[in-house]
């Protein structure tokens, strides 16, 4: 690995600003390179910042003449009616939303393709944790098109398949207990062969925010819990602790496995205050040499020094300016289309 291809942040508040920049650089090299609009992906384990970050990237792509539209990988999930009958029909533990194979994969993919290639504003599903179910399509999110970037944000962006061997053993009690002969683990694992990777490889650059540890994510996700800002009345409510624990205990295998395998372009590793310390190349080979090693090198030469903010681009794509309004494809028309 060269000196240039990796990097420390300041001990300062202004590494969030440094990440942000450098992800940026990297967004605007990525559309540069592909001379055409795209689609990016940034994942990290529950509660690491993404869907915070991902806004700011939003308001900083945009000061560089790009116009992003933001998709959170949770507003995707099936509803409660479909993971019921998945319930029945595959296994138990598929009632519970999180894990591949609990997504409308076809629905991501075309809500991606209508945000690049659209002519007026364009809708997409919102999940309500409240409920634990989607919203209804006239409370769902409107994104102005043609976007000249999307970004998708989710925890489980990227992700890779786990080999078989890794899916004997149980790595916790709901799998000890509850997937005793490892189906529904190779039932999520199939989703990521099939639909999930079907998403993803749409995706020209993945960033990941790397958690220290799995350990964290269970604060984090309690702060999430907290700030979902639930009262009486307001349906499935905010989680207590033994529930919190059970629910990320269906996300565990494949955190862990994310903190291992790193299946993206570019890693950020966080600390325990979600604070980015480093900057460094992941595993996604074949992505990350796809944006250019020139590119990648002179970008990388810009952020590497600590106590640095990475200056900011000098020059960036036109954004493409804005077409005339036409009504919003409803959210059921989409669906209907997308099936």
């Amino acid at each position: 690995m060269t000196p240039a291809s990796a990097g420390t942040f300041a001990d300062t508040a202004e590494a969030f600003d440094a990440a942000d920049a450098l992800v940026a650089d990297l967004i605007v090299a990525c559309r540069a390179m592909h001379g055409r609009l795209v689609a990016v992906g940034l994942a990290g384990a529950q509660g690491s910042g993404k869907s915070t970050m991902a806004a700011r990237l939003r308001v900083l792509l945009e000061t560089r003449g790009l116009r992003a539209a933001v998709l959170s990988l949770d507003d995707f999930y099936l509803t409660r009616p479909e993971r019921a009958a998945l319930c029945r029909d595959v296994h138990p533990l598929l009632a519970t939303r999180g894990v591949p194979g609990m997504h409308d994969v076809a629905l991501a993919c075309r809500t991606i393709e209508v945000l690049l290639s659209g002519s007026g504003p364009v809708g997409s599903p919102r999940f309500d944790k409240t409920t634990d179910d989607r919203a209804p399509p006239h409370d769902g999110l409107m994104h102005g098109t043609p976007a000249d970037v999307v970004v998708l944000e989710g925890w489980c962006v990227g992700a890779r398949p786990l080999p078989e061997h890794r899916l004997e053993n149980p790595v916790n009690a709901l799998e000890q207990d509850e997937d005793a002969d490892g189906s529904w683990r190779r039932h999520v694992n199939a989703a990521l062969r099939r639909d999930d990777r079907r998403l993803f490889r749409r995706l020209r650059l993945i960033v990941l925010l790397r958690a220290p540890g799995f350990e964290a994510v269970h604060g984090w996700r309690m702060q999430q819990e907290r700030g979902l800002g639930w009262s009486p009345g307001q349906g499935a409510g905010m989680m207590d602790e033994a529930t919190l624990h059970r629910f990320i205990a269906y996300y565990e295998r494949l955190t862990r496995w994310m903190l291992e395998d790193e299946p993206a372009d570019l890693v950020l590793d966080i600390a325990a205050d979600r604070r980015p310390v480093r900057w460094r190349p992941g595993r996604r080979d074949v992505r990350w040499s796809s944006v250019g090693t020139a590119d990648r090198r002179q970008m990388a030469s810009r952020s590497r020094c600590r106590n640095q903010t990475i200056p900011r681009s000098a020059t960036a794509p036109q954004a493409t300016a804005p077409r005339p309004m036409t009504s919003p494809p409803s959210i059921s028309a989409m669906n209907r289309v997308a099936r």
